[in-house]
């Protein structure tokens, strides 16, 4: 387990690198790769989205979400957690690739957050343990508000990232569930 606190130290450490590098260096612009839906070249965004943010206010307010609900994941689940990150970080990325506005582009690490989100929502129901469905009350408790980001809100918010997301981490719990069954 703390060898998996000591990634998600670092990825946020990345994160903030990164954010800092993007700004500093002038009349380059890393956000330009993220996912550019229905593109070819926005394909290589699926990988690099959830790393890139469009200012220091919106990766702040992607970093405490997601070093929570990775703390909760790494403590009911740590085997998990990279797993988790991957797939989800996958299905926001191709969902957004597939359904997001053309001309758009998606970037930040909420699509992540969503997905750990919905699995933590979800695990509890489809495991029916009892540890599992306290977590899913607990985390339903402290984050559950952020569901409605799966809704169409500003054309500046990647709803598509976050219902992709979200989608993502309900199927893994789902998938994980019958592994555990």
């Amino acid at each position: 387990m703390a060898k998996t606190l000591r990634y998600v130290v670092t990825i946020v450490a990345v994160l903030w690198i990164i954010e800092a590098v993007d700004f500093v260096i002038p009349f380059i612009s890393l956000d330009t790769l993220g996912i550019h839906p229905r593109t070819l070249p926005g394909l290589l965004g699926i990988a690099f989205a959830p790393f890139l943010h469009g200012n220091f206010y919106h990766l702040a307010a992607n970093t405490v979400p997601f070093a929570v609900l990775s703390f909760i994941l790494i403590l009911t689940a740590p085997h998990e957690y990279f797993a988790v990150f991957a797939f989800t970080a996958l299905t926001s990325g191709a969902g957004s690739w597939l359904f997001g506005e053309r001309g758009s582009v998606h970037i930040g690490i909420s699509g992540v957050i969503f997905g750990m989100l919905g699995f933590l929502l979800a695990r509890g129901f489809f495991t029916r343990n009892l540890l599992y469905v306290l977590v899913s009350g607990a985390v339903a408790i402290l984050y559950g508000g952020i569901i409605f980001g799966i809704f169409p809100t500003s054309r500046y918010i990647s709803w598509e990232c976050h219902l992709f997301g979200f989608l993502g981490g309900v199927l893994f719990a789902k998938i994980s569930a019958g592994k555990t069954a």
